[in-house]
C-alpha cells in the first residue's frame, strides 16, 4: 500500500548519505512527530506519544536534504507512505517509511535559508550548498525594509553563497 502523506516533526539525527549501485544519491533520516491533543478538563495540551518515520530522499532532493537538515530541526515532509512489517529474532514490529517527494523546514520554529541550485549532475548539490554555508552555517542578505522586523539585523549577500551558485539572486537570512 502506498499513500501520499505530509508529516510535521523534528529530524531525529543528521541525514546519512549513500549511493545506489548505479550512483544515484540517497539520503536517509528519521523524523519524530509528537502527537498532542487539547484536554478540555485541564485546559492544557497533553502529549499522547510520538510517531517515528524513516524518510528516504533520492537524487537532487537527497543532496539538498543532506546539505540543509540537522538533528533537532523542524521539518515538513511530503511523500509516499509505506507500512512495512519487520521481524528480527523474537521481535516483531511495524515500520512507517516515507519516500520523500518534498522536504522543507517548518517555519513555525525559526527562519530558513534558501539557495537556488543550478542544474547540476547528481551528487554535486551537497558540496555546493555546504560550501555556501561553510562559515558558521549561515549566509547573510540584504532584506527589504518591510521584512527587517521579521529577521532582525541583516547585512549583504555572502560572497561564498553567491559564488557557490553562480548568481547574485541568493536570498538567505542571518538569524
Amino acid at each position: 500500500m502506498s499513500d501520499t502523506v505530509t508529516i510535521l516533526g523534528r529530524v531525529g539525527g543528521d541525514p546519512n548519505r549513500s549511493e545506489t549501485a548505479g550512483g544515484v544519491p540517497i539520503v536517509k533520516f528519521r523524523v519524530a512527530s509528537p502527537q498532542r491533543r487539547f484536554d478540555n478538563q485541564t485546559q492544557q495540551w497533553v502529549e499522547t506519544g510520538t510517531n517515528w518515520y524513516n524518510v528516504s530522499a533520492f537524487r537532487q532532493l537527497a543532496d539538498h536534504a543532506k546539505a540543509s537538515l540537522r538533528q533537532g530541526e523542524g521539518v515538513i515532509v511530503t511523500g509516499r507512505l509505506k507500512l512495512r512489517e519487520w521481524e528480527s529474532g523474537d521481535r516483531k514490529g511495524m515500520s512507517a517509511d516515507i519516500d520523500a517527494e518534498a522536504i522543507g523546514h517548518d517555519l513555525r520554529w525559526g527562519a530558513s535559508a534558501f539557495i537556488k541550485a543550478n542544474r547540476l549532475p547528481a551528487g554535486q548539490g551537497a558540496e555546493i550548498n555546504a560550501a555556501a554555508f561553510a562559515s558558521n552555517d549561515t549566509a547573510e542578505v540584504d532584506v527589504p525594509d518591510d521584512a527587517s522586523d521579521i529577521v532582525g539585523d541583516t547585512d549583504t549577500v555572502a560572497d561564498e553563497a553567491s559564488d557557490a551558485v553562480g548568481s547574485s539572486d541568493v536570498w538567505t537570512a542571518s538569524i
